[in-house]
């Protein structure tokens, strides 16, 4: 099996509503497709990668991705492919969106290639299970937030990621009128690394009527004494985001007691073999595990599923953002509850 052709190109969904959180705003993803033709016994297979850019969150700006793709994909095309990918070994690694982009898509090729999903090349002998995600309420007007929120609810979403960090007051009104509006809607809180400890503790206070399911990632990303107190002091499982890239940064967590979870991201850990390294080694400490994704569609969103399964599963499953685009793009879900296809690669049958 070898390497035949990789190309890029934009992709940019127009959102439903901003993407606010406390530290960025997108109106549609910032997104690279990737795609790539590897072949086999003669034959063609292949492969599509979604690469997301969410500038401060990630380092990369969507303008750079397709230039970094473009200028490694020369070295790599004609070299043979194994299910481990050792052709990227030290390729684009400090460039982990871009790597992201093109590890996916090349694992997507792989496995149409060997006639087995994704999940099982990463997980061999892993089986495909449902996943129920929760859906994320960006910060918005107040109202506009609680008709969000009961929309969702009324497509069967109990479970709701609220971005908060931008406006403490903000935040407090919302979270009432959304928990009034569904009394039995579960919160997950996420701050992007807005918060000091004290401020995250004393929001927390605040909401002690309501369910809170974990606060992720409430203090900067090096802010670890931060975020250990607020593990220590919250009462809610804290999930480490931003702090966690790899594997030594994982290792700082648990030393330091900085969080109960960590959330994998492909694009921030340069693709789904680190992120799935990630989460093993999250298990093995004791800590729970969230599969996460920027603003992506469902091509992204199916990456991290695979992900979830090779697992065997995740403590708390946050792939929703192609509920936020305007339109469907590669698959058509509805309701949170996400089972990928008995197919060959991604399972991807659209674009």
């Amino acid at each position: 099996m070898r390497l035949v052709s990789v190309t890029t190109e934009p992709l940019a969904i127009p959102l439903l509503d901003p993407f606010v959180i406390a530290t960025a705003r997108v109106d549609h993803t910032t997104s690279v497709r990737v795609d790539v033709v590897v072949e086999h016994e003669g034959q063609p297979f292949r492969g599509r990668g979604e690469a997301a850019a969410l500038h401060p969150v990630t380092h990369e700006h969507v303008d750079e991705i397709a230039t970094s793709v473009q200028e490694v994909a020369p070295a790599l095309l004609g070299r043979a492919l194994d299910r481990d990918l050792t052709l990227l070994a030290g390729v684009l690694a400090d460039r982990p969106v871009a790597r992201a982009g093109l590890e996916q898509a090349l694992l997507d090729a792989v496995a149409c290639a060997q006639g087995v999903p994704v999940h099982a090349l990463l997980a061999p002998g892993s089986r495909r299970m449902p996943l129920v995600t929760d859906v994320t309420l960006p910060i918005l007007p107040v109202e506009r937030m609680v008709a969000l929120a009961v929309g969702h609810r009324a497509a069967g979403f109990t479970a709701f990621k609220v971005k908060v960090g931008k406006d403490e007051d903000h935040d407090r009104a919302a979270l009432a009128a959304i928990a009034r509006a569904v009394p039995d809607a579960r919160f997950r809180l996420d701050a992007n690394a807005a918060l000091s400890a004290e401020q995250a503790l004393a929001l927390l206070r605040d909401l002690r009527g309501l369910t809170l399911e974990c606060f992720e990632q409430p203090c900067a990303r090096d802010d670890l004494d931060g975020m250990a107190h607020v593990t220590a002091e919250g009462g809610v499982p804290v999930i480490a985001d931003e702090s966690v890239r790899d594997l030594a940064d994982l290792e700082r967590i648990v030393e330091r007691r900085a969080a109960h979870g960590v959330n994998l991201k492909r694009v921030k850990s340069g693709g789904m073999l680190p992120a799935l390294a990630i989460g093993r080694a999250a298990r093995a400490a004791g800590l729970t595990v969230m599969v996460g994704a920027m603003v992506e569609t469902w091509l992204g969103l199916y990456g991290m599923a695979h992900v979830a399964v090779a697992l065997g599963g995740a403590d708390f499953v946050d792939l929703d953002t192609a509920f936020l685009l305007a339109e469907p793009t590669f698959a058509a879900h509805h309701g949170p509850t996400l089972e990928l296809p008995d197919l060959p690669g991604l399972g991807l049958v659209d674009g």
